[in-house]
């Protein structure tokens, strides 16, 4: 999808969901991470993360459109257009848009270090690796051997 079809997506949803033109410009920005898309209060602008598209497809994009048209309508009201605001969440579910994005990146597996107890047979699980020579276990104080790296989520 161009900067040209995504121009005029938003500009047909905003007529037919908002029943209110808009008047400025929207385009995919791929410095986007995180964020399915953003509003700019200064300058009006709506910006998406072309991600969004090409990941999930032009439905969960058209969601992300009425949310950013969310902000965009409310603002220029002069109504609240924060997401903590009334306003904003009821004209939200009103136009069928997505509350968050769908998840963009994929977070990574968490790392564990896992060390025993040699006197008690305790397991610790650390993020960080740790001198087994320096600390000792906190049940009954004695030695921790290595044993091995876990992956969990």
């Amino acid at each position: 999808m161009t900067d040209q079809a995504l121009q005029t997506l938003v500009e047909k949803i905003s007529i037919v969901f908002f029943q209110k033109p808009f008047l400025h410009q929207a385009t995919f920005n791929r410095r986007l991470k995180t964020t399915g898309g953003r509003y700019h209060l200064a300058s009006h602008h709506l910006d998406f993360n072309p991600t969004v598209f090409l990941k999930y497809g032009q439905e969960e994009l058209e969601k992300v459109i009425k949310h950013e048209l969310c902000h965009y309508h409310l603002h220029l009201a002069g109504k609240g257009y924060q997401h903590k605001d009334k306003d904003f969440k009821e004209l939200l579910a009103k136009t069928g848009g997505a509350r968050y994005a769908p998840p963009l990146v994929e977070r990574k597996k968490a790392v564990f270090h896992q060390y025993q107890c040699q006197s008690c047979g305790e397991v610790i699980l650390r993020k960080r690796r740790i001198d087994t020579t320096r600390y000792v276990c906190g049940k009954c104080h004695g030695r921790l051997s290595w044993q091995a790296k876990k992956e969990q989520i």
